[in-house]
């Protein structure tokens, strides 16, 4: 018998005896779910938002999202998503929207509303699948996008992580990016600063950690 037939037969023996050694009661996620503790809160980092290389991304931030019923914490961060937007155009930023399938321009909350001009995509949570986002954002030399808006678990993480993927930078302002309930905004903020591939690209910061 060969040498590498040896080793193949004893992994195979040792993985049966490990398999059959294991507790026929092993539990999931699932079963495990109120004895998990959350990680120590995340760092958040400065960062530094180039007005020439960075676009603004703000993603549905209409009435079927953002609302008191829905989304309360949405409503309670526009402000904060205005005063930044206000910046971003003063400082010639390319700012660009998005739509959940249904909803048009006229739906998006008015203080965060676009300006003529300001182009926008409709999708599902992931804004470049069928859309000419990553068209856009080349066309203009773009190498950084910032991204806010609702819901975090939908739009924004999957924006943000595709984004990453693609190979731009990725700033993440969480009090721009809310859900529902903090148990998600949580989660996103830990996976967007942790998950392979998309933590080395991606700042998770807030509004007044961003400098021009």
């Amino acid at each position: 018998m060969g040498g590498t037939t040896k080793v193949i037969l004893a992994a195979f023996a040792a993985a049966v005896i490990s398999a059959v050694a294991a507790p026929a009661g092993a539990q999931t996620i699932v079963d495990e779910w109120a004895s998990v503790k959350a990680p120590a809160p995340i760092e958040l980092k400065k960062a530094k938002a180039d007005p020439k290389t960075t676009a603004f991304l703000v993603l549905d931030l209409v009435k079927q999202t953002c609302n008191t019923e829905r989304r309360p914490r949405c409503l309670a961060s526009l402000p904060k998503v205005e005063k930044f937007l206000a910046a971003a155009r003063e400082h010639k930023m390319p700012v660009i929207y998005s739509l959940i399938n249904g909803a048009t321009t006229a739906d998006i909350a008015s203080s965060v509303a676009p300006k003529e001009g300001e182009p926008y995509v409709t999708a599902q949570a992931n804004k470049f699948i069928k859309t000419d986002l990553d068209k856009m954002l080349k066309d203009k030399g773009i190498q950084t996008v910032i991204v806010v808006g609702t819901t975090a678990e939908g739009a924004v993480l999957y924006t943000a992580s595709e984004a990453a993927f693609l190979g731009y930078n990725v700033i993440v302002p969480i009090d721009g990016s809310t859900a529902g309930t903090t148990y998600a905004e949580q989660a996103v903020a830990w996976t967007l600063a942790n998950a392979p591939g998309v933590a080395q690209k991606t700042t998770v910061t807030k509004f007044d950690m961003i400098e021009w």
